[in-house]
Parts: C-alpha cells; sequence; structure tokens
C-alpha cells in the first residue's frame, strides 16, 4: 500500500494536492490528528488490498497535536509501516499574497498579522521538511503544472528531483532580481534594438530570435550554459536546495536575454527537471513608454 502523509506551509496548497490525489483514486482524508495516524494506518492495512492509495493531509490545525507527529511516524516505523512525506512550500511574499486574495487569516496569526503566523508555522515546520520524501515549492507554478508533478509522481513513478529551476530574463537597467541564484549577463551579443525592423519586436518573435542565435558566439555561450547548468544541478540537489532561479540580462530585457532565456529552457530535460520560464521585463522598455 503506498500511504502519503501530505503536510507544509498553509496556504502553498495542500487541499488541491489531496484533490489531485483523490483523482487519481487516493483514499484521502484530510486534517487528521497525528495522534490517530497508528489506528488510521492499522485499519487501512487490514483491508487486505481493498485499500491500495492513502494520502492524510496533516499540518498544524490539529495545534499541539501537531507536535506529537515525529513520535506518531517513529511508532509506524517500528511497526513496519512504510510512508512518504509530501511537504508543500511557498515563499512568504506568495502565501501572503494568496492569504490577502482570499481574506481568510493565517491559523497561527493571532493577532493578525499573517506575516508573524507565517514564521511561526516556518519554525514549527522546519524539521518535517528536512525529513520529506518530496518538496514541491508552488511560488512560481500553475494549478496545471502542480497537477502534471503530481502525476509525475504518483502515477508515472518517475524518480523526482525536489528542485524548481525557474530561468528567467530581465533587463540590467531595472535591476538584477533580488531571488536570482546565477546571473549571465549577455550584453556582450549584437543588440537587435538597433535593427530597425527588429527594434519592436522581442525574443520571443522567429526574426530577432534567429538574428541573436545567428552569430557563433550566442552558439558557443549556450552550449557552455547548458553544460554548466546541467552540471550544477545534480550538485544543488545533493545540498538540499530546492529552487533554483537562473537569470539572464541584457540591456532591457526584451531582445537577447529572452532569446537566449528561451533557448535554455528548450535545451534542458522538462522530463527529468521541473523548469519554469519568466520573461521578467520584456514589457517594461521605458524608451517606448507614452
Amino acid at each position: 500500500m503506498r500511504f502519503v502523509i501530505v503536510t507544509g506551509m498553509s496556504g502553498a496548497g495542500k487541499t488541491s494536492v489531496l484533490k489531485f490525489l483523490e483523482d487519481i483514486n487516493f483514499f484521502c482524508v484530510d486534517n487528521l490528528p497525528p495522534a490517530l495516524l497508528p489506528k488510521f494506518a492499522e485499519l487501512c492495512y487490514e483491508q487486505e488490498g481493498e485499500i491500495e492509495r492513502v494520502a492524510l493531509g496533516i499540518d498544524i490545525r490539529g495545534g499541539k497535536l501537531f507536535n506529537d507527529l515525529f513520535q506518531v511516524l517513529s511508532n509506524l516505523q517500528e511497526k513496519g509501516y512504510e510512508y512518504e512525506i509530501l511537504f508543500l512550500d511557498a515563499s512568504d511574499e506568495v502565501l501572503i499574497k494568496r492569504y490577502k486574495e482570499t481574506r481568510r487569516s493565517h491559523p497561527l496569526s493571532r493577532n493578525g498579522s499573517i506575516q508573524e503566523g507565517i514564521r511561526k508555522e516556518r519554525e514549527m515546520l522546519k524539521d518535517v521538511k528536512t525529513k520529506a520524501t518530496y518538496i514541491i515549492d508552488t511560488s512560481q507554478i500553475l494549478t496545471r503544472q502542480l497537477k502534471e508533478q503530481i502525476n509525475r509522481i504518483f502515477v508515472e513513478n518517475q524518480s523526482y528531483e525536489n528542485l524548481v529551476i525557474t530561468i528567467r530574463s530581465f533587463g540590467f537597467k531595472y535591476g538584477i532580481p533580488a531571488d536570482s541564484d546565477l546571473v549571465f549577463d549577455v550584453r556582450f551579443l549584437p543588440n537587435p534594438f538597433y535593427i530597425q525592423e527588429l527594434k519592436e519586436m522581442t525574443g520571443n518573435d522567429e526574426p530577432v530570435s534567429s538574428y541573436v542565435m545567428g552569430f557563433e558566439e550566442s552558439q558557443t555561450f549556450l552550449k557552455k550554459l547548458v553544460d554548466m547548468v546541467e552540471f550544477l544541478i545534480p550538485l544543488y540537489i545533493k545540498e538540499g536546495k530546492n529552487n533554483l532561479v537562473i537569470s539572464i540580462g541584457c540591456t532591457g530585457g526584451k531582445h537577447r536575454s529572452v532569446t537566449l532565456a528561451n533557448a535554455l529552457y528548450a535545451s534542458l530535460d522538462k522530463d527529468k527537471h521541473t523548469l519554469l520560464l519568466k520573461h521578467h521585463d520584456i514589457e517594461k522598455d521605458a524608451r517606448h513608454k507614452k
């Protein structure tokens, strides 16, 4: 029997994930107090094959009972029950935005401060996260992409790496994105901005991308970049990193950086890695603002 514990930060998508798991024939129970977990596991295993997939949603709504989780998990192991932990996470900024959009209060924000509630919850969950089988950061992914990840793990049984890779283009004149892990400057490449018929286009347009990639230095740079990123990815995974942001910049973030970000995204293995593509400043060119 596949026994999955779904936990993580409030607002990170646990309810959606339980729904996805239910759609693929998991027997799902939400907000079960950890103290009841061993008895529930025992009942499921006694069904002699009638229940083959179980998912339990456990979070800090259980209050003080949540502190019993590690003892409970230890008891499960002693009884020979195998389990997996799926941990859902998101950045503080994204969680705050989600709470404000839904007008909900955080379970731990007694004084009304969502940020303080998130801080307390993150502290409570830090040990659970270190023991997670899978970590999915939902900060930058769509609901459809989250469902694809769940299917990849629990339907296709593919190996899953707890690393979401965001490839982002940006313009140096607007500043380097603060959450960048790796930053590459492609301002050494010829600039389509000075080609009249390409000036108003972006790197998403074929004439611009063909122009930029038509230079030998562009092809050489891309080859070396892909080689380095593929070298670094398993090292980041080994160190436990679960979110990697690769930022590629040119002057305005409209032509060269967009082209190279698209090319890097196309060159990496999407079946092996979770990849996101963002163009941070593509519409910000101040030279064309009225």
